[in-house]
């Protein structure tokens, strides 16, 4: 079985949910910028 301790740093677990979320935040940004028709940055104000 897997050692039970604290998962800090870049652990195969920490990278992999990192990745999960990464993608996630992508695909939200995509939808957005589809849904709005403006851009992330025009979102922010920022252009």
């Amino acid at each position: 079985m897997e050692n039970q301790d604290t998962k800090f740093g870049f652990t195969q677990f920490a990278e992999t949910w990192n990745g999960r979320l990464a993608m996630l935040g992508f695909v939200i940004g995509l939808a957005t910028e589809y849904l709005t028709g403006s851009g992330i940055l025009s979102q922010l104000g920022l252009m």
